[in-house]
């Protein structure tokens, strides 16, 4: 049943309740029974220890596990006790797991939160009586009494209203309290359901009654309600691959292929080597398990992981400087390719502050006089804020800006009677008692104040009220509806010295003055304007999704840049009309989404999806939580957002500033850059192991071991890896398209970048190792016979391969700049390069260079090793320049 389309009395009977005896305890029992508590389920949380092991499935890191495995058997085998190579990539993947929980562990207390927002206790009819019940044994049925300050425990039809009204920002994206009522609403010709925000005989659970009272029966609870609805949306909503998450794991997978093929050449080679006797040959076999995890080590980036999380860990940090929490790390990198932002409108691209900006009067003291004292909220001198409902409060802070603080107004102007607002008959009055006697102010709706006016307050005093002055104020108030304007009217009666002899509204609301007109609006945030502008030079679409009426919505639009006119706007109802596909084929018209459901939103998101788009999604309310959950990022707003918002988004920002998500943009494409930066440095380097490698044991020598590999990956590479995570962004970053998330991770030209350089790395290793076998006077077939041979051409490749690593280190600070003309210096760079170099020096020269089979070095060597590194950097900046020139051709 749709309750809101039918009378009350139709709701009361199909609950089986009375409105002035509601259920009796037995009933109200035996219901609790059958649909349960009223409140939400709450999330199942993954243990500590299995979030841990989830964080080893990635293939890299398996793969790493297996070759750790098959070192330790390899070195029992042998009747050996070196375990440094498990040691190590142990040491790895521990690392890599606990900043993976430390880091990503998500507490889902979304679910929780939604609970909090929940009444503890309600007031209750059972059995004729007034009681009070905890929220959770309410029932559908329950006769449930609302006053101001009271959450609404549940979902429930409103059966009695006396000037109630209901704060539902939170669920629906209103920016004002709706006035309830107990009236039948009836469907617009055409129209399919009546939207959220519209149901004016309906409360829900999770808005909060701030002025007057009614009463009201539950017909929903738990998970049956809205809130419940958005709760199962949480819950069913999956976390998604981010594009790099994604980039990574097909690297991964490449990775594992090129191991697994190398390994399967390796054995060939063994077998067409020495024939059958192969595999009969035990000290064969295991020296060719070893070359298969020399070459695994090589091939694998141990580091990247690791590096990969900490530079995303850096960037956490750097935004938390900028107002930026990331919630999630692969958040930081998702930021850098959104393309478009689903904005909510109220609290997010505006104060959710109702703020008077427009008057029509001639007489503007007692026009903001008269406002504020025809109000309830008053102005708290020392939060320098009004306090009450948001219409009232707008009225009383735009007469503090005068000096007129209703402190001040009611000492001088005590208030003696009243007719309350009603939503009847649309107006409130109040009279005071002033130096010159008694005066009544009333203020309501501009219709019918100027109705009641039978004089005009002009700059010459009271004068009659014409026709032609009544045709200004209607203009007037045109004039500001029309910019989706809330306009409030005033108006006066001056009593003497005589009090009036009753409060009725019909004694006082006649031959009124009118005295003006306010138009008040939720406003925009003054920087966001500024911000969407340099969203859109980035490529970024910005598209606006809100509660909020039509009119309010699109005068906000346009006054942002989103929208040009109207026809860029459509509502929920329209929405629904539209099928998945016309949707997805219109999805583009579209930059105003009004008098939306929170499924809406979460539709909007996936259409955008389907188009391709990596989709971000803000918003500060209970109604935003399922499309911020679902979209590839989700932002929440730290200050007016609610916990539930807060706990499913990606990113909260800490002050509520829709600023601060385009500099966490231009922020997350720096980190994207220099996380390339780092793989393209780090596989320039592996594969220039492995083609080592692998040239080696297709030739039979041993140019470098397994545990050089290792430490060369973990020291020399991840060192100055990670310092490339504070470079700089690139001039243009902030006026480059977002990159297309389908785009590989060697798109623009770095796989073939990666190929070369590794190559050329290879060969200058090579190098290195021939010349350290010749000017130690050994020939390569006696370094093929004994490895100890070959150490000293093995200690030059590995000196070689570390120094020309870190000079590598410093041609990647730009993909295809000149390292001789960037603007400014990295010192994190290059103070990683000297505790590599200090490390590598340790390694050689003092008792370690036993562990690693390393053979003593003279001044010779070190020179020869030094020339040949240093090489790489006028090699790549000849590459840099070819393509430069190959790139400026192709415009």
């Amino acid at each position: 049943m749709r309750e809101y389309l039918v009378s009350a009395s139709d709701v009361l009977e199909e609950c089986a309740t009375d409105a002035k005896q509601g259920l009796g305890a037995g009933v109200a029992e035996e219901l609790l029974r059958q649909n349960g508590p009223n409140r939400l389920k709450e999330a199942e949380k993954t243990p500590l220890w299995i979030r841990f092991f989830q964080q080893m499935g990635d293939p890299m890191v398996i793969m790493l596990i297996v070759a750790a495995v098959i070192s330790a058997a390899t070195s029992v085998a042998q009747g050996e006790a070196d375990f440094a190579d498990v040691i190590i990539i142990l040491f790895v993947v521990i690392l890599n797991s606990v900043l993976g929980v430390v880091q990503e562990a998500k507490s889902e207390e979304a679910l929780a939160a939604l609970q909090e927002m929940a009444a503890a206790t309600s007031k209750v009819i059972r059995g004729g009586k007034q009681v009070e019940v905890h929220s959770q044994d309410l029932v559908p049925g329950d006769i449930v009494i609302l006053e101001a300050g009271d959450s609404v425990p549940a979902d429930c039809r409103v059966l009695e209203s006396a000037s109630m009204k209901v704060e539902e920002a939170a669920l629906t994206g209103e920016s004002v309290p709706v006035t309830k009522h107990a009236d039948v609403i009836t469907l617009e010709e055409g129209a399919d359901d009546i939207p959220l925000g519209d149901r004016k005989n309906m409360c829900y659970m999770g808005s909060t009654v701030v002025f007057g009272r009614g009463r009201a029966v539950i017909v929903a609870t738990g998970m049956q309600t809205e809130m419940g609805k958005i709760a199962g949306a949480i819950a069913e909503a999956q976390d998604e691959e981010t594009p790099l998450q994604a980039r990574l794991n097909e690297l991964s997978h490449i990775l594992t292929i090129l191991v697994v093929t190398i390994c399967a050449i390796v054995f060939l080679t063994g077998f067409f080597r020495y024939g059958s006797g192969f595999i009969t040959n035990l000290d064969l076999v295991l020296n060719t398990f070893m070359v298969a995890v020399a070459l695994a080590v090589a091939a694998i980036p141990e580091g990247l992981v690791a590096v990969v999380t900490i530079v995303l860990s850096m960037g956490v940090t750097k935004m938390s400087e900028r107002h930026a929490i990331i919630r999630r790390l692969s958040a930081v990198e998702t930021l850098g390719c959104t393309q478009i932002i689903c904005s909510d409108k109220t609290g997010t691209l505006t104060q959710n502050k109702m703020t008077v900006v427009d008057h029509f009067t001639e007489n503007l003291t007692s026009q903001v006089r008269t406002m504020a004292l025809a109000s309830d909220a008053r102005w708290d001198d020392t939060a320098d804020a009004a306090v009450g409902e948001p219409t009232e409060s707008a009225l009383v802070a735009d007469a503090a800006k005068l000096g007129f603080s209703t402190a001040h107004l009611a000492q001088s102007r005590p208030r003696v009677g009243e007719a309350p607002f009603d939503s009847g008959r649309k107006m409130m009055s109040v009279v005071v008692r002033g130096k010159d006697g008694y005066m009544q102010h009333t203020k309501g709706g501009p219709d019918v104040v100027l109705s009641r006016c039978t004089k005009y307050l002009s700059q010459d005093g009271i004068v009659p009220m014409t026709d032609e002055l009544r045709s200004q104020v209607m203009e007037a108030n045109k004039a500001m509806a029309d910019r989706a304007l809330r306009v409030m009217a005033a108006a006066r009666r001056d009593w003497g010295d005589e009090r009036p002899k009753g409060f009725e509204p019909d004694y006082l609301e006649h031959d009124l003055t009118f005295v003006g007109l306010s138009g008040m609006i939720d406003p925009v945030r003054p920087e966001v304007k500024a911000a969407i502008d340099e969203a859109h030079s980035a490529g970024i679409h910005v598209v606006m999704i809100t509660g909020d009426h039509i009119d309010t919505a699109v005068a906000i639009a346009k006054e942002l840049g989103i929208v040009r006119d109207r026809s860029q706007a459509i509502m929920g109802a329209e929405l629904d009309r539209l099928s998945d596909d016309e949707l997805a084929a219109r999805i583009r018209d579209f930059g105003v989404y009004a008098r939306v459901q929170p499924e809406h939103k979460t539709r909007i998101v996936d259409a955008w999806k389907r188009e391709g788009k990596v989709v971000g999604m803000t918003g500060d309310g209970v109604n935003d939580a399922p499309s911020i959950k679902r979209a590839d990022i989700g932002i929440g707003m730290g200050i007016t957002g609610t916990d539930v918002t807060k706990n499913v988004a990606d990113m909260v920002l800490a002050d509520d500033n829709f600023a601060t998500i385009i500099g966490a943009v231009e922020e997350g494409r720096r980190i994207y850059d220099n996380i390339r930066k780092c793989i393209q440095f780090l596989l320039s380097s592996n594969l220039a192991e492995v083609i080592s490698v692998f040239v080696a044991s297709l030739v039979g020598f041993t140019i470098l071991e397994p545990t050089h590999l290792l430490w060369i990956n973990l020291i020399t590479d991840s060192l100055p890896a990670l310092a490339m995570a504070t470079e700089g962004a690139e001039a243009d970053i902030m006026r480059r398209r977002p990159r297309d998330a389908k785009d590989g991770i060697f798109a623009g030209g770095m796989g073939a970048d990666t190929i070369f350089q590794g190559v050329v790395i290879a060969l200058l290793t090579l190098a290195a190792y021939f010349i350290g076998i010749s000017t130690a006077g050994v020939s390569l077939a006696d370094a093929i016979a004994s490895d100890q041979a070959g150490l000293v051409g093995m200690t030059m490749a590995f000196l070689t391969l570390s120094m020309v690593e870190m000079f590598h280190a410093l041609n990647m600070r730009s993909q295809r700049g000149s390292i001789f003309t960037l603007k400014g210096q990295n010192k994190w760079l290059w103070a990683s390069l000297g505790v590599a170099l200090l490390l590598t020096f340790l390694v050689i020269e003092t008792p370690l260079a036993q562990a690693f089979d390393f053979a003593e070095l003279d001044v010779a060597h070190y020179l020869i090793s030094m020339g040949l590194s240093i090489l790489i950097i006028p090699i790549v900046e000849a590459e840099k320049a070819v393509m430069r020139a190959i790139d400026k051709g192709k415009k």
